[in-house]
């Protein structure tokens, strides 16, 4: 094989070096993206429209395979597990595994990239933002005790929407969709996700975890843009991922 012959590689080696690529020179929080940047996000877009299980070697798995029911997650298999596929200081790569039921709760993505391509199954992704400044007509704060009140984000409940292996990637940006949650719908699902730069807490990218306070609905469709106020709270009890091996083709950087 040639170098560079896209005819005999791997969709997944092409969309690793498409990511490398384009988050090589990704731009900064609060920072307007260049046109070759976009021109990158855009090739990239084009090629997780096109990657599939099979590209992986992923077996869609059914409702049965799945996990016990949530409530017994604590003694049983971990309700979501993730697929190493590779990791540079610009990106990581890798799918994500969801049980029957099973969410990964909302949570932030700081500075970063990221791109969501549903592999099998279904999901519902609600995504959020937070606000700097109230806009329109601000919600009543909420009445908490004191110790909790730092613990509280105005920000903006973006969409809702459901997702296949049809649909086109989910994309979110550090300024735009950056916290979300992730349901899996109608029994497992799983997805191939890229993030750019990795989670790394001694460079400020740690994960947070929040919960929707007052009566705003996260599982509505049809919402959009709605303010709403959100409390960082500690990682859910009934949520953890653990690990299993990439089966798919290897990638070499």
């Amino acid at each position: 094989m040639m170098p560079g012959d896209s005819s005999m590689t791997s969709i997944v080696q092409r969309i690793a070096r498409q990511a490398l690529v384009t988050f090589r020179s990704s731009p900064r929080v609060g920072e307007a993206a260049g046109i070759s940047f976009l021109e990158n996000q855009s090739k990239l877009k084009s090629l997780m429209t096109e990657v599939r299980a099979p590209d992986l070697k992923l077996v869609p798995r059914r409702a049965d395979d799945s996990s016990p029911p949530p409530l017994q997650y604590h003694s049983g298999a971990p309700p979501v597990t993730y697929m190493h596929i590779c990791e540079t200081d610009h990106f990581s790569m890798g799918v994500f595994l969801l049980k029957s039921g099973a969410s990964i709760p909302l949570h932030d993505h700081p500075g970063m990239h990221g791109m969501l391509k549903v592999m099998y199954g279904k999901v519902r992704i609600s995504c959020f933002d937070r606000l700097e400044r109230p806009t329109g007509s601000p919600q009543e704060q909420p009445t908490l005790p004191p110790a909790q009140m730092g613990a509280l984000r105005r920000s903006v409940l973006r969409c809702t929407g459901e997702y296949t292996e049809e649909s086109g990637p989910c994309v979110l940006t550090p300024d735009r969709d950056n916290l979300h949650q992730i349901d899996a719908v109608d029994g497992p699902t799983a997805f191939m996700d890229i993030l750019a730069p990795p989670y790394d807490p001694d460079e400020g990218r740690d994960c947070h975890y929040y919960k929707v306070l007052a009566d705003s609905e996260v599982h509505n469709t049809e919402q959009k843009e709605k303010e709403v106020w959100l409390m960082e709270i500690s990682q859910p009890p009934d949520f953890w991922c653990g690990g299993e091996p990439y089966p798919g083709p290897e990638v070499c950087l």
